[in-house]
């Protein structure tokens, strides 16, 4: 008989594990509270003066996914996708300072020194990072996680220490002179939390989330929206034969009789597993199974998040001020950053003053995603042109309805840069509070657990035996775990998913799943 899987979690990683399960042989069942699958991954539709727009509610632009992932769901052939070639464009408080950042390193270089008199080595940054990503990737596809050891052959000691076990101010001080290039290339340390540059491990974010290959470590679009993604896997799984239970509530599960509980509509229903998969937050996993002493020791990792999203709705396409003289259609697709610090030490503050809870808002930066240009180069007609921010430093402090006054301090900035500002007509703050409550994640982090020392490369798991079994949950060798806060991190990329369902394949073929 085939064995039997139960996934609890349907977002990203429980989708993708499921369908690699399913297409080795495996009877797969997925459950998740939810009435929709998609996780974080989901729509909302906005109402504007009676008109629908529909949105991403969570996350919004897809770059760490793998290319083979993409190929072997069957995800390649159901969506379209779009990525911008436009150089990224950096604003500074100074306009003199604003740049853009070209792909090309040797153009990239040149910008970089006419526009932030930049005396240091990009080019040789882009070209060490790149055997980092190398390096990361082939353990991705081949299921393998990473070990400092296998670091060190690979990359040599120096690199190793530089880019994975060092600092990222350490990092960024190596290769370069300008407050502004330190603070462009720190940004995405700080992405999974209030992460300070100068913790061990910080360095590794760096090459992490550069390391997709779906878009060649670039980041881009899916026609309507980023939900699409989940939505069809899970229409592909369902074709495949896998059984997803939507709207049931898992209330134990009885890890002695290989037994999860739950209720859906009101019924109370088992089903036995071979193999469980959590593919939830890890502190809900850890409740789910009863165990006291991992609950405690789970609640001690750090959670906390703070990112806001901000959706802004225009009744036209925004026309951005320094685009105004060009003839480039895809301009307005290009990603776009604003920053409010002008030095490396006041990124730095930023990034930790809200973690006392006394502010609410410690403006950082923006991450600026055109979602609506975008969807015009996929030929789709929407009633609203819309923008995503994500921006930082916000606190876990209050839902974003009750925080209007960094709602207009955000979409101030962001209209700054804008020619017709008066076609905003609608937005939609959400806090880390809100991402807590909307999708349960217990600090409010889209990562579930901050990408720092002791939660980051080869210490991102919850194994007792991570050497043997990384992705096994605990002692049970016929539990693991695949949410985002396992290896290598979560970011609509699927990974944990893919590398837990091979590490279970493996176990399951071997028979060692007592």
């Amino acid at each position: 008989m085939p064995d039997s899987v139960v996934i609890i979690g349907a977002g990203i990683n429980g989708l993708v594990a499921a369908n690699y399960l399913r297409r080795a042989g495996c009877d797969v069942t997925v459950i998740d509270r939810a009435e929709r699958p998609g996780g974080a991954c989901v729509s909302e539709v906005a109402d504007i003066d009676g008109q629908l727009q529909q949105y991403a509610l969570g996350a919004s632009v897809l770059g760490l996914m793998q290319d083979f992932v993409f190929q072997e769901t069957g995800l390649a052939r159901r969506l379209e996708t779009y990525v911008p070639v436009e150089s990224k464009r950096v604003y500074f408080p100074n306009a003199a300072k604003s740049a853009w950042i070209h792909r090309n390193p040797v153009q990239l270089q040149q910008e970089l020194a006419d526009r932030w008199d930049e005396r240091g080595d990009v080019a040789g940054f882009r070209a060490d990072e790149a055997k980092v990503v190398a390096y990361l990737q082939d353990g991705y596809r081949r299921a393998v996680p990473p070990t400092l050891v296998e670091a060190e052959a690979r990359l040599g000691d120096e690199l190793t220490r530089r880019w994975i076990s060092g600092s990222a101010a350490d990092l960024l001080d190596h290769y370069f002179t300008s407050e502004q290039t330190k603070i462009y290339m720190a940004m995405t340390v700080t992405e999974s939390g209030p992460v300070s540059l100068h913790e061990p491990y910080s360095a590794f974010t760096l090459p992490l989330m550069d390391s997709g290959s779906i878009f060649d470590g670039y980041y881009g679009f899916v026609r309507e929206g980023l939900w699409r993604l989940t939505e069809e896997l899970a229409t592909i799984n369902g074709e495949l034969g896998v059984d997803l239970q939507l709207g049931g509530k898992v209330g134990a599960v009885d890890t002695g009789r290989k037994v999860v509980h739950f209720e859906r509509g009101g019924t109370a229903a088992s089903i036995p597993y071979d193999h469980l998969l959590l593919a939830t937050d890890p502190l809900t996993a850890a409740r789910l199974v009863g165990d006291q002493a991992m609950i405690r020791e789970i609640e001690q990792k750090r959670f906390t998040g703070t990112s806001g999203k901000l959706t802004l709705f225009f009744r036209h396409p925004v026309r951005w001020i320094d685009e105004l003289l060009t003839a480039d259609e895809s301009a307005d697709t290009a990603f776009r950053f604003i920053f409010s610090v002008t030095s490396i030490a006041d990124f730095e503050a930023a990034t930790l003053r809200v973690l006392d809870g006394f502010a609410d808002y410690a403006p950082g930066y923006i991450q600026v995603y055109c979602e609506g240009a975008a969807m015009r180069q996929l030929g789709l007609v929407e009633p609203f042109d819309r923008i995503t921010l994500f921006f930082k430093n916000m606190a876990l402090n209050a839902s974003g309805n009750a925080l209007p006054e960094v709602e207009a301090t955000v979409k101030a900035q962001l209209l700054a840069h804008v020619a017709n500002p008066e076609a905003c007509v609608g937005s939609r703050l959400l806090s880390p509070r809100d991402m807590q409550q909307l999708f349960l994640f217990p600090g409010g982090n889209l990562d579930h657990t901050m990408l720092v020392g002791g939660q980051t490369f080869f210490d991102r798991q919850f194994s007792a035996d991570p050497a043997s079994h990384f992705y096994t949950f605990g002692d049970w060798p016929a539990i693991s775990y695949c949410g985002a806060g396992a290896y290598p991190c979560g970011s609509i990329a699927g990974t944990p998913g893919y590398m837990c369902a091979q590490q279970v394949i493996r176990q399951l073929t071997s028979g060692n799943v007592d």
